[in-house]
């Protein structure tokens, strides 16, 4: 009897990793991160509540969703060498 399962010719190859992000492509993420975390902000603040004849409160947003233009890679990457941080559940902050 032969063997039903088909044996592979090679040893189980791993897929060539992705390239990691380029200098430029970082720059530019971070400067769409820092972009949309200014939008965000300015979106909270401009609520009811928040207005400046009221208390005169700051936004409480300091951690976004990146935006989805760029790869996980990238945001990965901007984590690893200390420019944002990764605070879970996919969001991520600004260094000070």
């Amino acid at each position: 009897m032969t063997d039903p399962t088909p044996k592979p010719d090679s040893p189980a190859e791993k897929p060539a990793a992705p390239p990691p992000p380029s200098a430029e492509e970082l720059r530019l993420a971070l400067k769409a991160f820092r972009k949309r975390l200014k939008l965000t902000q300015l979106d909270d603040e401009s609520r009811l509540g928040h207005g400046p004849m009221s208390s005169g409160q700051r936004s409480g947003v300091f951690a976004i969703r990146p935006p989805d233009q760029f790869p996980r890679a990238v945001w990965r990457e901007l984590a690893n060498t200390g420019k944002l941080r990764h605070t879970g559940d996919g969001l991520y902050a600004l260094v000070d």
